[in-house]
């Protein structure tokens, strides 16, 4: 067994996700892990599958017919990064213009790889705007200073709150 993943778009119709998970398990997969969202109006999401790798091949020809998706299919990689730990960041704030390229330049300042990032705009009624939130994991060395992270995330807008939860 060897992982692959598969990314896909397109437009959304029922069963699109029972078909995909039909193909998998038809050629002997595991389907390991998926994420999925409607986003401007279309279907969009990755899958991760464990798969013998001799049937890698017909997999991606299967996907690569889907009539209503387009998909794009990687061969996994396994590998041991050296030890570290998942830190959940949370952001919420007035939104504002480039608000998600300064809060990831700042980590990317500090060489923290993001694990996942997801982000939303909500009605602020009260705040006579856009509320922003975003939620992202992170992986950062057991010795890594969260509160100058947090103090320099914060500095983005004076209103952003951040919390910061070690997992």
């Amino acid at each position: 067994m060897k992982p692959i993943i598969f990314t896909l778009v397109g437009s959304d119709k029922p069963g699109l996700i029972s078909d995909l998970a039909k193909t998998v398990y038809a050629m002997g997969g595991n389907w390991l892990g998926s994420n999925f969202s409607h986003m401007a109006g279309h279907f969009a999401g990755f899958v991760e599958v464990d798969l013998p790798l001799e049937k890698h091949p017909a997999l991606i020809e299967l996907l690569s017919q889907h009539p209503h998706l387009k998909i794009h299919v990687l061969p996994g990689i396994i590998d041991h990064p050296p030890e570290q730990q998942s830190v959940i960041i949370d952001i919420m704030g007035n939104d504002k213009t480039g608000i998600v390229q300064e809060l990831t330049q700042i980590l990317s300042q500090f060489n923290l790889n993001i694990v996942k990032f997801d982000s939303s705009l909500e009605s602020a009624p009260n705040w006579g705007g856009e509320l922003f939130k975003a939620k992202a994991t992170i992986t950062v060395a057991a010795d890594f200073d969260m509160e100058m992270l947090r103090e320099k995330l914060e500095s983005v807008a004076n209103d952003l709150m951040v919390d910061i939860e070690i997992q």
